[in-house]
């Protein structure tokens, strides 16, 4: 059913849920809460840790007052009472609460009391009955969409006749006594108690789970089966290639190539990830891979997420080959019509070896005339369908992913279960190591003069932000606020500019092309710095609010530093000195090992922020994570595997679904 067969849900709200995802009653019960509000209620007392956040019913003692301290930026104050204590409440950014404060009206508090100033500093206030929100569903939401709306929306959908899809065997079902589907769903989103909202999510957490490594080991061994022609390399001819490159491979690189040629050699099609560290040289190894690919006679395409990167790769190309009789072609979006053709008749005549390109590369006028292997650059970038659309433009094609993710090989081995896996750990000779350092912001000047010691040499700087505009509530600063306060640390004198999401494509890459051509000294920017974009003439990275980021991300923006043989610094400026703070940040002040802080992040965060980008693609999880359901993950891998060994998927009709998405992805 549609979810216009909902109360309340007319074009307009529609559209609203439909960006969410939202288009069935189906997917409007299967659209989970990220986290739950667990409220204890507890009276104040002069004992309480002003630290902790706490839930207090209150009654209020006076009218509310609105204080405006500066444009969207308010805070609302009051008196209220609990165990006989009277206190002032504040709370910012609710003026429009005013007119629900009413003195006699008892309400919840949750936030954070001071016994010294008798001051109860609130994050949330709720005005309905405490028994009814005990434990409180949070959902993600977007404009236009309100929190009370969408649970009326869902609380509908709940007493509707439901059809749900059970994935898990009834024997595995029974095996492990799970609650049933359809009660599972309705306690995500209404938990009568805790103990029966962790066996729903146990539920729902396995069922993902279970179907994830269903497709991935089905992919696996429907892979195995596709036969190919082999391919005949000259194998002296790439040792020759190797020998002459003017640096040497590290015995990392080398094991990745040997692993790749004989893939190419193979009968069985290639699907392998090479997964290395930030700075490791993946892009060598693509590029001998498809120089052995050439010499078999066949054509190759490297596919890249940006023109920038594409670019690059491009010259890359060109550099190494210009003693050679390669034909080597780049295209992107941005080149004109005229050239596209161009490119796009040689490519099919067989004119062009080796081509480079953006999301170009997949429209339909695109065609080889024997493309022979494909390679995918930050394949998380790209979803399933995109690159699948290039991969079916040859027969049998090999195919090649590369990550800048380092990832711990026993979750590489889970998560890429349908890829063979290469791991480069070793950073190519004559990198000298990032040097990492933690500032608090009262040492700013510290910062600043190293800075302007770095703009001297005429090296260039990379700033990050968490966020686009300034956030008062949570103090932090924006790009355009940074960029300001850079340019007067400077009195104007040197170049700032500033690059984020909500900046076009052709924005972006023209930011980076002055970056890269130093035409700009400083580059404020949140994270959507390319991975992989080199400039060998930035040696400063500076993260501010460090906290608010994942080990994984800071390593990665790291990476964008000590690309070179100067040495490198990257400075992490935060106010946060709690335990977990320090413990998080000391990791990278003592190591520049991807894999190293990997497993950290795992231990200390999960799979959130390592695997952030990776959603983008085909592994998206409701429920899961990876890291807190590593063991559930391996138990669902195990059980699937019987599944299918056995043979006893062809018993459950609801399966077939997931077997055509899967021949479609193969």
């Amino acid at each position: 059913m549609n979810i216009e067969v909902l109360k309340g849900v007319g074009a307009t709200t529609k559209n609203i849920l439909n960006e969410l995802g939202i288009y069935t009653i189906n997917d409007l019960v299967n659209y989970y809460p990220f986290r739950y509000n667990v409220y204890n209620l507890i009276d104040i007392t002069n004992d309480i840790d002003e630290s902790l956040q706490i839930s207090i019913k209150a009654k209020v003692e006076s009218n509310a007052n609105v204080f405006y301290i500066k444009k969207n930026f308010n805070r609302l104050t009051f008196k209220a009472v609990n165990n006989n204590r009277v206190f002032n409440v504040t709370i910012f950014n609710r003026a429009f609460l005013k007119k629900n404060i009413t003195i006699g009206r008892d309400i919840i508090l949750i936030g954070k009391y001071n016994p010294k100033k008798n001051t109860f500093v609130a994050s949330d206030i709720k005005f309905k009955d405490f028994d009814k929100i005990k434990i409180e569903p949070v959902y993600h939401l977007i404009n236009g969409l309100k929190y009370a709306n969408l649970c009326k929306y869902i609380d509908e959908a709940l007493h509707m006749e439901l059809k749900v899809d059970e994935y898990i065997p009834t024997y595995l079902l029974e095996k492990y006594k799970f609650i049933d589907k359809y009660t599972a769903i309705k306690e995500i989103h209404k938990p009568s108690n805790i103990n029966i909202l962790k066996q729903a999510k146990l539920h729902l957490i396995y069922e993902e789970l279970f179907t994830f490594m269903f497709k991935v080991q089905m992919l696996k061994n429907n892979k195995q089966k596709i036969l190919k022609p082999v391919k005949n390399i000259d194998i002296e001819k790439v040792n020759n290639l190797i020998t002459n490159l003017p640096f040497k491979l590290t015995t990392d690189q080398l094991k990745c190539v040997d692993d790749i040629i004989s893939d190419l050699k193979s009968d069985k099609r290639m699907n392998r990830i090479v997964i290395g560290d930030v700075g490791s040289g993946k892009t060598i190894v693509g590029q001998i891979a498809m120089y052995a690919c050439f010499l078999a006679g066949y054509q190759s395409a490297m596919m890249a997420p940006t023109e920038v990167l594409a670019t690059q790769h491009y010259n890359n190309l060109k550099n190494i080959f210009k003693d050679y009789d390669i034909n080597i072609a780049l295209l992107t979006g941005s080149m004109t019509k005229k050239e596209k053709n161009t490119v796009i008749e040689k490519l099919k005549n067989k004119e062009i070896d080796l081509i480079v390109g953006t999301h170009a590369l997949f429209t339909d006028n695109v065609e080889f005339s024997c493309l022979g292997l494909v390679i995918t650059d930050e394949q998380h970038r790209f979803g399933v369908l995109q690159r699948t659309m290039l991969h079916n433009k040859g027969e049998n094609v090999d195919i090649l992913y590369m990550s800048a993710t380092p990832i711990p090989r026993t979750y590489a081995l889970t998560i890429y279960g349908d890829l063979d896996v290469s791991t480069i750990k070793t950073k190519p000779a004559g990198r000298k190591e990032v040097i990492t350092t933690i500032y608090n912001n009262s040492q700013i000047k510290d910062v600043l003069h190293q800075i302007y010691e770095e703009i001297k040499l005429n090296h260039q700087i990379y700033v990050v932000s968490p966020i686009i505009e300034n956030n008062e509530e949570l103090d932090l600063k924006g790009v355009e606020e940074l960029k300001n306060k850079f340019l007067l640390a400077f009195n104007n004198k040197i170049n700032v500019e500033i690059l984020h999401s909500r900046m076009s494509n052709d924005e972006k890459d023209k930011i980076l092309n002055d970056f890269k051509n130093n035409k700009i000294n400083i580059l404020v920017s949140t994270t959507v710095i390319e991975v992989g974009v080199d400039v060998a003439n930035a040696t400063m990275m500076v993260i501010f609010n460090a906290e608010r980021f994942g080990l994984s991300t800071l390593h990665q923006l790291r990476g964008r530093v000590g690309r070179s043989n100067l040495q490198s610094y990257c400075s992490l400026i935060t106010d946060k000195d709690n335990d977990k703070t320090k413990e998080r940040l000391t990791c990278l002040t003592e190591s520049n090992d991807g894999f190293y802080i990997s497993e950290k992040d795992f231990e200390l965060r999960g799979h959130g922020d390592l695997f952030g980008v990776k959603q983008s693609g085909e592994m998206h999880f409701n429920m899961a994570d990876l890291n807190r359901d590593y063991k559930i993950l391996l138990q669902a891998k195990e059980d699937s595997k019987e599944f299918i060994e056995k043979k006893y998927y062809q018993d459950y009709k609801i399966y077939d679904k997931i077997l055509k998405d899967i021949e479609f992805i193969d």
